[in-house]
């Protein structure tokens, strides 16, 4: 790891998921392959408490073999497939059983953005139209194809080598300005925890 890139460890991601949510931004994801680093900064998150949350998988206690990672203590990642077509990368969070997670809608790459460039789009950076490298992570499923994250890291343990997240990095320093609560995206079902405002952006 270059400079100072300090993994969060198992008592941030202990913690509830509006916490880790509002505390995740600003932080840098990290994706590892055999062709270089990829380093995110990440923008765009939301919160999901099944407790009290009728837009999680699991609200009611609902358990099956496609959440049950929701249902492991913090500090692994959740990545399900929705629409057949995309990834959504979680992080789960709480204690075992919470079923808690944070949901990363959005990164902005700041290293490695030609390898992410080339897992996005199957074509080298400079190819790219201004709309492509726009929207190269700026949504669950896109980040998930720029960091080539797919189901095979569903479980996988956030303090590893392939993918983690750092709370600062010496060489991409930036400040986090302001965060905004807003609600959450594509979740109309959720009856009133449509109006919860657990979706976090960094201004």
């Amino acid at each position: 790891m270059e400079g100072n890139m300090k993994k969060l460890g198992l008592d941030f991601y202990s913690q509830a998921p509006l916490a880790v949510a509002q505390q995740l931004i600003g932080c840098y994801l990290v994706r590892e392959q055999e062709e270089g680093q990829i380093i995110g900064r990440i923008n765009e998150v939301e919160a999901y408490d099944s407790a009290i949350d009728k837009a999680s998988h699991a609200y009611g206690g609902k358990r099956t073999i496609r959440n049950e990672p929701l249902f492991q203590a913090g500090g692994i990642a959740h990545v399900y497939f929705i629409y057949g077509m995309h990834n959504c990368l979680n992080v789960v969070t709480g204690q075992a059983d919470d079923a808690t997670a944070v949901l990363v809608r959005g990164i902005e790459i700041v290293q490695g953005i030609e390898l992410a460039a080339r897992n996005r789009y199957a074509k080298p950076l400079a190819e790219l139209t201004k709309p492509q490298v726009k929207n190269l992570s700026n949504g669950p499923g896109k980040l998930c194809r720029a960091l080539a994250v797919d189901r095979t890291f569903d479980y996988e343990p956030l303090l590893g080598d392939r993918l983690y997240i750092c709370e600062q990095i010496d060489a991409h320093k930036k400040q986090v300005e302001k965060i905004i609560a807003s609600k959450r995206i594509g979740i109309d079902y959720a009856e009133e925890a449509v109006d919860f405002l657990w979706r976090f952006t960094d201004e």
